[in-house]
C-alpha cells in the first residue's frame, strides 16, 4: 500500500507529516511512500533527504491515488473529494473548523482518523499529537516572553548592582504549561503556575516553580483535562488570582478545554492591573483566547503598557523538531493499523475497530461518520 504526503496548503502552517528519518520504518513495514516535491522544504527537509530515506518524490498530485495520506491541517473537501474510495486520512481534524472536511470525508468513503482523538491512555502516548505539539508551544511561549520583555529574566550580580529576576505566572499546567515552566525556570526567572486541578500542584513543584492554590473546588475531568467551570467560579477564581497577575512582569496562559472555547481566565480589567512592561501571552488566542484582548497572530500594547502577544500556528513557528515529534505520532499509529503473518508486517493497513485507540480516533468510515461528538473524548 502507499502512504503518501502533499504540501500543506493552510496558510502558515510550516510542518509536514513525515519527515525523512521516519521513512525507513514505513518501507520495514512493507509500505510505498511518496512525497510531494518541496513538502518538506519550509521545515529544513529537502527532497534529496526524502530520497536517500527510501521514498519517491514526485511533482504535482501524489494524493489521488494514495491509499493512505498523512497531513498536519486537515484535507480541504476538494482534495478528500480527489481521493479513492476506501483510502484512509491521518491528520488533525477539529470538529469545530473542520466539519467541510469530515462530511466530504464521509460522502467519498474515506476513512478519517483525527489525531484529537486519540485517548489519553498509557498505550497511546506515543500517538499524541496533541501532546507532542503542546510541548513544542510551552516552549515557544517562554522564548516569546522573553524575547517581548524589557527585563532580563534571571538574577545577575554584576558591579553596578543587582538585577532581580523576572517573576513569572504561568496559567493551565498542561503540557504546555509545564514545558513553559520549565523554560522559564532554565533562562532563570521566578515561576509560580496555576491549575484548576489540584493533582498538578506536584508536577509544578518538580519543575521548580510555586504552585499558587486557590480556595476553590477542584476541576478534574475526563483522561487528566480540565472541565469546564461555571461562570460564578469563573469570576471567583479571577478575582483571587488578580494579585498574582498583578505582580506578575509576564504572564502565560495556556488552558484549553479541547474541542470548546478556551477559558476566559483573564479580563481586561485583570490586565490594566500589571505594570507598564509587563508581557502577556496567550497560548489559546486562536480558540477565544484566555485573556481579554488578544488576537491571533498579533502583538498589542494596551493603554497602561502592558504587551499582550496572541499566539497562532505556535508549534509550526519550530517547524523542524514540531515536525519530527508529529511524524513519529503518525507513524506510532499507522503501524498499530498495519497487519503482519508470525510477526512480519504484510505492508497491508486495515483498521481494527475492536481497538479502543483505533475506534476512538476514526472519525468517519465506509460512507459514515463514527462519531457524532468529535472532540467529547479529548
Amino acid at each position: 500500500m502507499r502512504i503518501a504526503v502533499a504540501k500543506e496548503i493552510r496558510a502558515g502552517e510550516k510542518r509536514v507529516a513525515l519527515v525523512p528519518d521516519i521513512i525507513s520504518k514505513l518501507t520495514r513495514a512493507g509500505l510505498d511512500v511518496v512525497i510531494e516535491s518541496g513538502a518538506g522544504i519550509a521545515s529544513q527537509f529537502s527532497d534529496q533527504q526524502f530520497v536517500d530515506a527510501g521514498a519517491t518524490v514526485k511533482s504535482g498530485n501524489v494524493i489521488g491515488d494514495a491509499d493512505i495520506v498523512a497531513a498536519v491541517s486537515p484535507l480541504t473537501p476538494d482534495q478528500i473529494k480527489s481521493l479513492k474510495k476506501g483510502a484512509i486520512t491521518i491528520s488533525f481534524l477539529p470538529s469545530t473548523t473542520a466539519a467541510d472536511s469530515i462530511e466530504a470525508a464521509a460522502s467519498a468513503g474515506v476513512t478519517a482518523l483525527a489525531l484529537e482523538l486519540v485517548p489519553r491512555i498509557s498505550r497511546a502516548q506515543s500517538m499524541d499529537a496533541l501532546t507532542s505539539q503542546a510541548l513544542c508551544a510551552g516552549y515557544k511561549a517562554s522564548l516569546v516572553a522573553a524575547e517581548l520583555s524589557p527585563r532580563f529574566f534571571p538574577l545577575l550580580m554584576t558591579a553596578a548592582g543587582t538585577v532581580t529576576p523576572a517573576q513569572v505566572v504561568v496559567l493551565g499546567a498542561g503540557v504546555a504549561g509545564l514545558q513553559a515552566i520549565a523554560t522559564a525556570k532554565r533562562l532563570g526567572a521566578v515561576v509560580s503556575a496555576y491549575d484548576v486541578r489540584p493533582s498538578s500542584a506536584d508536577e509544578v513543584k518538580s519543575m521548580g516553580a510555586k504552585f499558587i492554590t486557590l480556595e476553590l473546588e477542584a476541576l478534574e475531568g475526563a483522561g487528566g483535562y480540565a472541565r469546564e467551570m461555571t461562570e460564578e467560579r469563573a469570576a471567583k477564581q479571577r478575582e483571587l488570582l488578580t494579585p498574582y497577575i498583578a505582580a506578575a512582569d509576564v504572564l502565560i496562559t495556556t488552558a484549553a478545554v479541547p474541542g470548546r472555547p478556551a477559558p476566559r481566565l483573564v479580563t481586561a480589567e485583570m490586565v490594566a492591573t500589571m505594570k507598564p512592561g509587563s508581557v502577556v501571552v496567550d497560548l489559546a488566542s486562536e480558540t477565544g483566547g484566555n485573556v481579554e484582548g488578544t488576537k491571533p497572530g498579533e502583538i498589542l500594547t494596551t493603554t497602561n503598557g502592558v504587551v499582550m502577544w496572541g499566539g497562532k500556528d505556535v508549534p509550526s513557528q519550530l517547524p523542524y523538531h514540531a515536525s519530527m515529534l508529529f511524524s513519529r505520532n503518525v507513524v506510532n499509529l499507522l503501524l498499530l493499523m498495519t497487519k503482519s503473518v508470525d510477526g512480519k508486517p504484510t505492508g497491508e493497513v486495515v483498521p481494527d475497530f475492536t481497538d479502543e485507540i483505533i475506534d476512538a480516533a476514526t472519525v468517519t468510515h465506509n460512507g459514515a461518520r463514527r462519531s457524532p461528538e468529535l472532540g467529547a473524548k479529548k
